[in-house]
């Protein structure tokens, strides 16, 4: 009797104990705040979502970032801005259509802007690899708007990749101003990250 209440214990204690670590095992995703910061920078229409543009920044600070990305002048913008403590400043709803992508083309379509959502990065990739948290807190805004819209991962691209496909089909047009992108590190990155969760 009393080995049976012995290894009764044993058996509870075990599977509590594992109850309190198997979340951290999994990677049990953190919990990001959302901040509404809506952008004058849309057009009229309905956004189509089928894929996805990841951008950053560039900008030293995140309150710059947001200035560039809801100021009329700049005529720019995104969906969502990600800072480096996965905090999401929402500046556009999925189903509008937001100025980041400019003279791009995906799976032969051009005019990106109209079919997929912009994500921002804050920060510069190019010397600073994006963080854990802002990796986490993009997959946690994009896993319900890719499965809702069944986007494939391989609508999922940098910048630089809808840029270079538009200029592939119009090598007479020059004047395409360089724009900012993730490095392919970093896209590399936050693609296998994501195609965990999904």
């Amino acid at each position: 009797m009393r080995k049976t209440k012995i290894t009764i214990a044993v058996i509870t204690i075990t599977f509590l104990t594992l109850i309190a670590i198997v979340p951290f095992m999994r990677g049990k995703p953190a919990s990001y705040k959302d901040i509404s910061h809506p952008t004058p920078n849309t057009s009229s229409g309905i956004n189509l979502v089928q894929g996805v543009v990841l951008h950053h920044t560039a900008c030293s600070t995140i309150n710059s970032a947001l200035n560039v990305l809801c100021s009329p002048k700049s005529g720019v913008s995104c969906h969502v801005l990600i800072d480096r403590d996965g905090t999401r400043y929402i500046l556009a709803a999925p189903d509008k259509i937001t100025h980041h992508a400019g003279y791009s083309m995906l799976n032969g379509k051009d005019g990106c802007n109209r079919f997929t959502i912009g994500i921002e990065f804050q920060g510069n990739t190019c010397t600073q690899p994006l963080t854990n948290d802002q990796i986490k807190s993009a997959i946690l805004y994009l896993l319900p708007i890719i499965k809702q819209n069944k986007i494939p991962l391989k609508n999922i691209v940098t910048h630089e990749q809808v840029r270079n496909n538009w200029l592939k089909a119009h090598p007479d047009l020059h004047n395409v101003p360089a724009k900012c992108d993730i490095t392919p590190t970093e896209y590399n990155r936050f693609i296998t990250a994501l195609e965990s969760r999904l």
